[in-house]
């Protein structure tokens, strides 16, 4: 009977959202949990399980989960060490394991560490030595490093944007393990990393002009040698040396080199068309006060699943600062507010400074009188993936015409969650602010008549230029004039 260990850890963070990640932000499981707690999610560890189950010689161990609450900051050196250590001692607790499936990320960086994902496959590869094969699956914002490849066998990652193909990472990961742990198999990886940083609804895989580079890695996995194939394009909030866009094709026994130079190629002639128009923040609120119909505001700068710390109130500001008589929904970040409410109790009116609580160099607090109109404890099941999102204490606020969710943490906001468990549906509002660069289109767009992606300050702003890149390679596009790419293919294969 052949052993196979799963072990998870994922957060993507952004560099330029100040407040550090602390271990309270993150939900930890260990041993036979780590498998229970996955049954009946459209996760990638589910996806995996059930095809681990069709196999009954298998005997599967659940080691370790860390999932972060959301996306937030750099993690802090004490919360990543504690994280790794926890993460290693599963490894080191099963050593007679055969095979490995790691469900990671990819843009998870600490103060010290800008690569934790490669730094936990390298420590993993020192205990359990270069024979037991390890399959990691990714997401398609992570950061691609030459670690991550050296010491995987084989990466798969996510195929969609918006995501909705966690449960299929899963089973094609599970699926490429078996095959290299009976020795189906030998697979070779081919890395063409490109100098680009992308963000916009062309990225959509669905119906944007990227599509057209993950349809054709696509091709590559389910051609007859083809084992795992995509494009990671990064996350641009994660200002770390390795940042950039990347092809990786992995194939059987082979290296796949010019078909990933090709998918290259054809991402690098579109990477113009590959950013994000904005509308100016005036402009929006004037554009939604004229509309007659429903108009989403998306105000992606402060995307909290994409790392920011959601105590943005530019939108707010500029609603009230433009007497907008129309009704909004809207979420924010501020944890003292929220106590303020609840300390009040529902139906009381209270004035408080909202918004600017975790990133006050962007955003300063607004006074602002409102009615508590709900209390929760912020804990609801996600209409994505079924897990359960944790807001903190949360409260409702009518301030007039505007309707604020207030949570007291950062929680994922990349669909209608939040709002349904606080009885608001956002169909029935004027106008709502989605602070996330996507969403599936049945969540807010269908039935709008605007959709204004707005140039408003913040951590995760389309804006890149405007964020201030340090750490990140350069020249890259779009932050320097004049770059050019020669597609430089890197190849990996496991001893």
């Amino acid at each position: 009977m052949s052993k196979i260990l799963i072990n998870e850890l994922k957060q993507e963070i952004s560099s330029f959202n100040p407040f550090l990640g602390q271990i309270k932000d993150w939900v930890t499981l260990s041993g036979p949990t780590v498998l229970s707690f996955h049954e009946g999610l459209g996760t990638e560890v589910a996806g995996a399980l059930a095809v681990f189950a069709q196999h009954p010689e298998l005997e599967i161990i659940g080691g370790y989960s860390a999932r972060a609450i959301t996306s937030g900051g750099t993690l802090s050196d004490p919360t990543f060490a504690q994280l790794a250590e926890e993460f290693l001692a599963a490894v080191r607790a099963n050593p007679d394991v055969d095979a490995i499936y790691f469900c990671l990320h990819g843009a998870c960086a600490a103060q010290t560490i800008h690569d934790c994902e490669g730094y936990l496959l390298a420590e993993t590869r020192k205990l359990v030595g270069e024979r037991i094969p390890i399959v990691t699956s990714l997401d398609l914002h992570g950061i691609l490093t030459d670690d991550i490849l050296t010491h995987s066998d084989a990466v798969v990652l996510y195929h969609t944007y918006p995501h909705v193909d966690f449960y299929e990472t899963g089973e094609r990961s599970a699926r490429l393990l078996l095959r290299i742990l009976v020795g189906e198999v030998s697979p070779v990886s081919v890395r063409i990393p490109i100098p680009a940083l992308v963000r916009g609804s062309e990225l959509k895989t669905a119906t944007g002009r990227w599509g057209e580079c993950v349809r054709a890695a696509i091709a590559h996995e389910n051609s007859p040698t083809g084992l795992s194939g995509g494009m990671f394009i990064g996350n641009p909030f994660t200002d770390v040396p390795d940042l950039l866009s990347n092809v990786l094709l992995v194939a059987d026994n082979e290296a796949p080199i010019d078909e990933a130079v090709r998918i290259a190629n054809m991402f690098w002639a579109m990477r113009q068309h590959l950013q994000q128009p904005l509308t100016p923040l005036a402009e929006s609120i004037t554009q939604a006060q004229n509309a007659t119909g429903r108009v989403v505001l998306v105000d992606a700068a402060d995307a909290t699943s994409s790392g920011a710390s959601g105590d943005s109130n530019a939108i707010l500001k500029a609603l009230l600062a433009a007497n907008f008589t129309r009704t909004v929904l809207l979420p924010i970040v501020d944890a003292p507010a929220v106590q303020a409410a609840i300390e009040a109790g529902p139906g009381a009116t209270i004035t408080v400074p909202l918004g600017g609580t975790l990133d006050p160099t962007r955003f300063q607090p607004i006074s602002t009188t409102a009615k508590v109109t709900k209390l929760s404890d912020g804990n609801f099941v996600s209409e994505s993936n079924g897990e359960i999102w944790r807001g903190g204490p949360t409260a409702v606020l009518e301030a007039d015409n505007i309707t604020i969710v207030v949570t007291s943490q950062a929680v994922n906001l990349y669909d209608r969650s939040l709002f349904y468990a606080h009885g608001l549906a956002p169909a029935a509002f004027a106008a709502t602010v989605v602070k996330s660069p996507h969403c599936q289109p049945h969540m807010f767009d269908e039935g709008a008549e605007l959709i204004l992606n707005i140039d408003a300050p913040g951590s995760t702003s389309a804006n890149l230029p405007y964020l201030g890149h340090t750490k990140c390679a350069r020249p890259i596009f779009p932050l320097d004039p004049d770059v050019s790419f020669t597609p430089r293919p890197k190849l990996f294969r496991r001893a």
